[in-house]
Parts: structure tokens; C-alpha cells; sequence
């Protein structure tokens, strides 16, 4: 297909959320490297955190092919400041127990999976190709996140009880995942980037059935919803994830890797 230059714009900035949700998301799970409940636990989020760690890199490598002069997916990463991030709020939220580390993780699964599917259509090839890779690593995601959020809800009255006040605090964080703009309008009706409205109520639908099966209530999809993240205006988890994931590059600019 042809790309005009408003086209060729606007993708560029819908691949930087792409990427951002995914990085910072990832790093929150390496965050929890060493210190999962369990030993299998611990290797399956980090191996959550490297699966998404890799879609964000093949979004950045996108943005750097398109951008003017030599700029890296590491530029993009380790050299932009808090309000150049466009990342949902949900993505940076604390780890603050392994239930909220948890029902986060449900929360982006269940979006992501719905995405991907849809993006498997696009006219861009190259989004095309991420999503076809991308969609088998989202459905074991989600497979362990739900699977999680069974053992959670089922099983003690205290893991009942953190897992419904995780639910609680991040529930508002759910309604930014279908943030549209002009950017997303524009690559919508190219056909390159997914009508996310279309799927909104399989998702909030599919998240009250699986809250059901894990012995919680349903939560009201019309709630008030908090956002700011696409406009790169953060919580304060933001700066201090940065200051930790920038710090080496930014005192070692010229440093190779």
C-alpha cells in the first residue's frame, strides 16, 4: 500500500505505544526476577518479561527504520524522558503483591490477545508478521495469568482477599487499553491498525467471567476510568522505573553493548 506522509506519522506514533505498553510492562515483571513465590514462577515471569521485551523491540526496530538519521530502538528506549513515554497507566503500576502482579498481567492478556487477533489483518506486512508471532506468546500469557487467578480467588481467604483488592485498584486503569485518537482514526480507516471499540465489550465481558470463575465480583465496565498515559502524563511509579532502566546508558552514552 502507499504511505503518505500523514500515514507514515501517524504509524510511527502508534508504534511507540505499542512498544512502550510492552516495555515497561516488561520491565515491571523483571523487576520480580529472584523474587517470584516459587522457583517456576520466578522463570515464568521472566520469561513473560522477555516475551514482551522482544515486541517491544521489534516495534522500536520499526520506529528507528523510519525515523531521519542514525537513531537506534535503544534511542527510543534508554534516551526520552517521563512525558515522551506514551505507555497506559496500567503498565507501570506497582508490583505490589504477587495478586496485583497478577490480575495487571490478566488485565493486559485478555487486551492484548483481543489486538493481535485483529492485527493479524493488517495491511502493513510488517504488523502484519508481529502480530502472527506475537499472538502465540500472548495465549500462554493468558493461559497463566488466568490459571493464577483460579488458584488465587479458590483458594485461601487471604489470597481471596488481595486478589479482589488488586482487582479494586486497577480496574480504572482498564479503560485507557482502548484510548483512540486522531492516529488511531487515520490508521484505522487504512486498515493498518485495529478498531479496538469493536472488541471492547468481549473484552470487559471476557474479564467479568473469568472475576466469576475466580470466586470474585463482577466489576461495572462503565466505571470511572483514569488515564493520561497516552498523553505521557504518568504516576508516580513512572519516573522511578526510568531512573532504574536509563541510568547505565545515560551515564555511558558512548558506550557500546
Amino acid at each position: 500500500m502507499t504511505y503518505t506522509d500523514e500515514l507514515i506519522e501517524a504509524l510511527g506514533e502508534y508504534l511507540l505505544r505499542l512498544a512502550d505498553d510492552r516495555m515497561i510492562l516488561s520491565h515491571r515483571l523483571a523487576e520480580l526476577c529472584g523474587h517470584g513465590p516459587i522457583l517456576e514462577e520466578d522463570i515464568a515471569l521472566t520469561n513473560i518479561s522477555l516475551d514482551l521485551l522482544g515486541q517491544a523491540k521489534l516495534y522500536y526496530e520499526k520506529v528507528a527504520e523510519m525515523s531521519e538519521g542514525e537513531v537506534t530502538a535503544d534511542d527510543w528506549v534508554f534516551f526520552r524522558d517521563e512525558r515522551e513515554y506514551w505507555n497506559v497507566l496500567l503498565a507501570e503500576q506497582d508490583n505490589e503483591d504477587f495478586a496485583h502482579t497478577i490480575v495487571k498481567q490478566l488485565f493486559f492478556d485478555v487486551f492484548e490477545i483481543l489486538l493481535y487477533g485483529e492485527m493479524v489483518n493488517s495491511k502493513d506486512k510488517d504488523l502484519k508478521a508481529i502480530a502472527e508471532k506475537s499472538i502465540k506468546e500472548t495465549k500462554y500469557h493468558l493461559r497463566h495469568s488466568h490459571e493464577w487467578m483460579l488458584k488465587l480467588g479458590g483458594g485461601t481467604e487471604e489470597s481471596n482477599r488481595r486478589l479482589r483488592d488488586a482487582v479494586d485498584l486497577l480496574w480504572m486503569y482498564t479503560g485507557e487499553l482502548f484510548y483512540a485518537d486522531e492516529v488511531d482514526e487515520l490508521l484505522v480507516s487504512a486498515g493498518i491498525a485495529p478498531d479496538t471499540s469493536k472488541f471492547r465489550d468481549e473484552y470487559y465481558n471476557t474479564l467479568n467471567k473469568i472475576l466469576v470463575e475466580s470466586e470474585l465480583d463482577k466489576m461495572d465496565p462503565d466505571a470511572w476510568m483514569q488515564s493520561g498515559g497516552r498523553d505521557g502524563r504518568h504516576t508516580e511509579f513512572m519516573g522511578h522505573i526510568l531512573a532504574t532502566m536509563q541510568y547505565l546508558p545515560r551515564s555511558m552514552p558512548d558506550e557500546k553493548w
